[in-house]
């Protein structure tokens, strides 16, 4: 797809998106045989629901319809939310990441794993875990230090209220 069409969709797009409360993540158009898919990644600091999915799915049909944006082929259009191992881009994405873990690849170097506790304007304050027994350690980390960060996905982790009942 070509920056001008991937703009083109984004600036036709976003307002649609924004008016259903959410925001507009990604926009991507793959060839699959001689049909394309149009995938739109959207999201918003509470989570898209299905309801709210299928709401901002028929608006964007309706929208792209009455458009050109996506010429005279066929296409389908898929609409979503970004996946459960997210890559945080955005300063909104780190937002939405707090409390989740997440793998920091950093500027100087190697990577760290670590729980996001709160984000602010500069960096993010994380919590990482002790290994063999070790406590919790806390860091800070600036924006300028990461070069990429991946929600990591847990499968057994307690939530906030099992673990006070647990040390009551």
């Amino acid at each position: 797809m070509s920056t001008t069409q991937s703009e083109r969709l984004r600036e036709l797009l976003e307002p649609l998106v924004s008016s259903q409360g959410l925001d507009l993540e990604e926009v991507e158009v793959d060839s699959v045989g001689r049909k394309r898919v149009l995938r739109v990644v959207v999201d918003s600091d509470e989570g898209a629901d299905l309801d709210a999915i299928a709401d901002v799915s028929r608006a964007l049909s309706a929208k792209l319809d009455e458009t050109d944006a996506m010429g005279e082929g066929e296409y389908t259009l898929e609409v979503g939310t970004p996946g459960a191992e997210r890559e945080l881009k955005e300063h909104r994405h780190y937002v939405r990441a707090t409390d989740r873990l997440v793998k920091f690849q950093l500027a100087e170097g190697g990577e760290l794993v670590a729980r996001i506790l709160t984000v602010e304007d500069d960096g993010i304050d994380v919590e990482v875990p002790g290994v063999k027994g070790r406590k919790l350690t806390a860091k800070r980390l600036a924006f300028e230090d990461i070069t990429k960060a991946r929600v990591q996905v847990e499968f057994s982790r307690k939530n906030k209220n099992e673990e006070n009942a647990e040390e009551a």
